[in-house]
């Protein structure tokens, strides 16, 4: 198929993981490879908002099939905080704070229970489709491990015995949030070629 895609993101780690789970099946491209520097304002009140946003605004600036996703952890006890604000919750895309900020909020509370999402839309000429992914899991008491980003350190997902943070990459995005919606998105594409 080889159909060029547009992520809506200038990390190259994350355009690189996502071409590696899409494998031949699309060229995906990054916003810094169309040199479109101006900030896309996520300005939405969900994960389905603002991955919207994103798709919406690469595939109007370039008439190219793009995708957007926007992720978090929503965490139970905390009536699904950080969730949208993941990123920027104590800081912006300060994950140190971040998880210190989640942490103090847990204290004394025993229901650990926490979930990653990732909620990828894909937007063209006919317009938007959601694919989404969930990893359930606990959230520990203290960091663990030194891989991943984010809130990694203090999540387990359900059936390890292990955080994200201490797992190698491969091991992690055989059963991310990310690699879920991607492969629900693989599936359509292969409805669609």
């Amino acid at each position: 198929m080889d159909m060029e895609l547009l992520v809506a993101t200038h990390n190259e780690h994350k355009k690189e993981e996502i071409q590696q789970i899409l494998g031949s099946e699309c060229l995906v491209k990054s916003l810094t490879d169309y040199d479109i520097h101006e900030e896309i304002i996520e300005d939405g009140d969900s994960f389905h908002a603002n991955a919207l946003i994103k798709a919406k605004y690469c595939f109007e600036k370039t008439g190219i099939p793009s995708l957007g996703d926007d992720s978090g952890l929503v965490v139970e006890s905390l009536d699904g905080r950080p969730g949208i604000f993941s990123a920027r919750y104590a800081g912006d895309h300060d994950f140190a704070k971040n998880i210190e900020k989640v942490l103090e909020e847990m204290q004394g509370i025993d229901n650990r229970k926490a979930y990653f999402v990732t909620v990828l839309c894909y937007y063209d000429e006919n317009g938007a489709r959601y694919f989404e992914g969930r990893v359930h899991g606990n959230l520990l008491t203290e960091n663990k491990g030194f891989k991943g980003f984010g809130y990694d350190p203090i999540f387990i997902p359900e059936g390890y015995d292990r955080t994200f943070a201490e797992m190698d990459p491969e091991e992690k995005n055989k059963i991310s949030h990310r690699r879920q919606a991607l492969d629900l998105f693989m599936d359509f594409l292969k409805v669609i070629d």
